[in-house]
């Protein structure tokens, strides 16, 4: 198993990251959490990684913390959660956030996170109440994962309001994000989204 890539970031888009390690580029799809935290293409960059082999494919998943990569793998230890699910799940919520709301029981509040219905929240309580941790080792890095997560939450409730679908409303800020990698609050960011 691959543990971690360290290289050159070549390029970088909100759903992945490409390194180049000595000419060899590895793509690793990663939550909107890690794309905010990745420095500029040519910068070197280390990533954690979980390796998903599927009888049609070789994926690896990168992630900033390793608090990310603890959470994404009790994810997929889930009944009916798949990698790809695990990812929308840490792209949807910052870290603590989804570990609180499981803590609580709030199966409700997981809705809110794209491809889980009520029977799937409810699973994820029932298996992971029990299994995810309070504390967080990667508290300085956490809470700037959060405020953004937080921001693009909040831009998506805005746009939503706006009479903005939920998937538009997605792909209007990863599209902002991809010509903004700098922007960071809600503000900036519906601004972008409603010039777009």
């Amino acid at each position: 198993m691959i543990e971690y890539i360290s290289g050159k970031l070549s390029s970088k888009k909100p759903t992945e990251a490409v390194v180049d390690i000595n000419g060899l580029g590895y793509k690793l799809l990663i939550p909107m959490s890690t794309y905010e935290l990745l420095p500029e293409p040519g910068k070197e960059v280390m990533l954690l990684c979980y390796q998903h082999v599927r009888e049609d494919a070789l994926l690896l998943f990168g992630f900033s913390t390793a608090s990310e990569r603890t959470l994404f793998n009790l994810f997929i230890g889930v009944s009916g959660i798949g990698p790809k699910l695990a990812l929308a799940a840490l792209s949807s919520l910052p870290t603590s956030e989804l570990k609180r709301q499981i803590r609580s029981g709030q199966a409700d509040l997981l809705t809110r996170i794209p491809g889980v219905g009520k029977k799937t929240a409810q699973r994820i309580v029932i298996e992971l109440r029990d299994r995810v941790d309070s504390g967080d080792e990667d508290a300085g890095v956490s809470s700037q994962q959060d405020a953004f997560s937080s921001a693009r939450a909040d831009a998506v409730a805005a746009l939503e309001a706006l009479g903005m679908s939920r998937n538009a409303a997605d792909k209007t800020l990863t599209s902002v994000l991809n010509k903004h990698p700098d922007v960071s609050t809600a503000e900036e960011l519906i601004r972008l989204a409603l010039r777009s």
